[in-house]
C-alpha cells in the first residue's frame, strides 16, 4: 500500500526559477558548480553541493548548508506554503536521441509518501548502491532537517486516471517556472483542493512504487527515518512519481567505451563471439548517430543486440544473441540486453569482471552516442584514456524494469537513464522544524 499525502512544500519565492536551479547532486562536477554558484547568491547547488567555510574541516560544509537554509528562509529567499499540496511537476524537454528532437512533456508530481523498507514490497528498487554517497547525503539530511531533493519514482496507470485528476489544474499558469542548463523547462503548479488530493492518494493506495533514479537517497531516506524516529515527518519521503504509461517517459541507453586493456584484438574478439552472437559487419549509416541507433534498433527487435565501433573505423560490428545464448542469473535480469553485454563479452571474453566495471577501470560510461562516436573519432593524447572500442545499446525498456524490481532483483550497473533528470531547487520539504 503505497501512502500519498501532502506536504507544506518549501520553494524559492520568485517565479523564475532559471537562476535557481541545477541539476542532481552527483552529475555536477566542480567546474558545473563554481558555474551555478556565480550565476545566481541563491542557486540551489549551494544547499545540495554545499562547500565548507573551514577547508580544514570539511565536514563543516553540513552545518553551513544548514545555516544557508535558515537564513535563506529568514530573508524570504525561500517561503513555505500556508496549506499542504500536492505539486504537479511538467518537464519540457527534447532529445536528439528520441521524437527526432520534438519537444515531449513528462508529467508527474511530488508528494509524501510513507517510507518503505524495500521488504516490504511497496517501494521496489533496481539498482544496488554504493556506502559513500549515502554517507554523505544523510549528513547533509541531518544537518538541514530536509529533503533538499526528490526520488524519482513510477506507477502503473494504464487508463492515466491521475493525470486526468491534475488536468484542471494546469490550465491555471504555473506556480514557478524555470529552465535548467541542459534545456529542459520545469514548471510546477500547487494543487491544494482536498477532493482532488483524496482522489489522487485513493488511486495510488494499491499499487507498487518503482525507483527510477535516487535510489542513494532513497535509502538514506530511509536512514534519517531511523536517525530521527521522533520527528514523524521523517518517516515520508519527498517522492517524485510519473505514470509509467505516460507517453512523456523517456528511457535512454548508456553505451559503453573499453579503453585500457592490453593486447586488445577486435579480429579475435568478434570471432570468439560467434559462439553466442551472430555478427555482422554493417557500413551503412554505422558512423553516424542515427543510423546507428536505428540499425540496433532493428537488430533487437526480437533478441539482444548490441553494436561496436572501433576507432577510426567507417562501419560498426553488430552482436545479435543466438536462440541458445543466455547469461546467467535470474531470467528477468538475464534477458537484458545489457546482460549480454557484460557477461558475455566484457567479463568472458574481454576479462572486465563487474569489480572492474564498477569501478570503470577499463570502462567509460557515456550517455549519448554523438558523445560516445565523437570519443571515438578524438585522437589520442587528450587526457581522457583513448577508447579502443565502443558497445552501442539500446535503450532498456521500463517493463523490463519493473519485471527486474517486481522479481526483487537488481540490474547491472548503467543500465537505465531516465532523461531528464529532477531538477535540484524546483521544491524542498523539512522534516524536522
Amino acid at each position: 500500500m503505497a501512502d500519498v499525502l501532502p506536504f507544506r512544500g518549501l520553494r524559492y519565492a520568485a517565479a523564475d526559477l532559471s537562476p535557481l536551479l541545477a541539476g542532481p547532486y552527483d552529475v555536477i562536477s566542480p567546474a558545473e558548480r563554481a558555474r551555478l554558484a556565480s550565476v545566481d547568491q541563491h542557486n540551489s547547488v549551494r544547499l545540495i553541493l554545499p562547500e565548507p567555510s573551514d577547508p580544514a574541516q570539511p565536514d563543516s560544509r553540513y552545518l553551513d548548508a544548514a545555516h544557508t537554509l535558515r537564513t535563506w528562509l529568514s530573508s524570504a529567499v525561500l517561503v513555505r506554503d500556508e496549506e499542504p499540496a500536492l505539486y504537479r511537476y511538467h518537464q519540457v524537454f527534447t532529445s536528439d536521441e528520441v521524437a527526432g528532437g520534438q519537444p515531449i512533456v513528462r508529467r508527474g508530481f511530488v508528494g509524501a509518501v510513507l517510507l518503505r523498507d524495500y521488504d516490504d514490497g511497496i517501494i521496489k528498487p533496481h539498482e544496488r548502491t554504493l556506502r559513500g554517497p549515502k554517507r554523505d547525503r544523510l549528513e547533509l539530511m541531518t544537518a538541514t532537517g530536509a529533503h533538499l531533493s526528490q526520488i524519482f519514482t513510477l506507477y502503473s496507470d494504464p487508463e492515466r486516471a491521475v493525470d486526468r485528476i491534475f488536468e484542471p489544474f494546469e490550465k491555471a499558469p504555473p506556480l514557478a517556472e524555470g529552465t535548467t542548463p541542459d534545456g529542459t523547462l520545469h514548471r510546477l503548479w500547487r494543487v491544494t483542493d482536498a477532493r482532488a488530493i483524496d482522489s489522487v492518494a485513493s488511486l495510488l493506495e494499491p499499487r507498487s512504487l518503482y525507483i527510477a533514479d535516487g535510489h542513494h537517497r532513497y535509502e538514506t531516506m530511509l536512514a534519517l527515518r531511523d536517525r530521527l524516529f521522533d520527528e514523524p515527518q521523517a518517516a515520508f519521503g519527498t517522492l517524485f512519481l510519473a505514470n509509467i504509461d505516460d507517453p512523456g517517459l523517456v528511457v535512454l541507453p548508456i553505451h559503453r567505451l573499453v579503453h585500457s586493456l592490453a593486447d586488445f584484438d577486435a579480429a579475435a574478439l568478434v570471432e570468439r563471439a560467434g559462439a553466442a552472437f551472430e555478427t555482422e559487419r554493417v557500413t551503412a549509416g554505422a558512423r553516424t548517430a542515427a543510423g546507428l541507433r536505428e540499425l540496433v534498433a532493428e537488430r533487437g527487435r526480437d533478441r539482444a543486440a548490441f553494436a561496436m565501433v572501433l576507432p577510426g573505423s567507417d562501419d560498426a560490428t553488430v552482436f545479435a544473441a543466438r536462440p541458445e545464448a543466455r547469461p546467467g542469473g535470474h531470467p528477468a535480469v538475464a534477458t537484458l540486453d545489457v546482460s549480454f553485454l557484460h557477461e558475455l563479452v566484457l567479463d568472458r571474453l574481454l576479462g572486465i569482471d563487474a569489480a572492474a566495471l564498477e569501478a570503470q577501470s577499463h570502462v567509460t560510461y557515456v550517455k549519448s552516442t554523438e558523445a560516445a562516436l565523437a570519443a571515438l573519432a578524438k585522437p589520442s593524447g587528450d587526457g581522457d584514456p583513448t577508447p579502443q572500442a565502443g558497445f552501442f545499446l539500446n535503450p532498456t525498456p521500463v517493463e523490463q524494469v519493473v519485471a527486474v524490481a517486481d522479481a526483487g532483483q537488481t540490474m547491472p550497473q548503467k543500465s537505465t537513464f531516465f532523461y531528464p533528470k529532477i531538477a535540484s531547487g524546483v521544491l524542498f520539504r523539512t522534516v524536522r522544524d
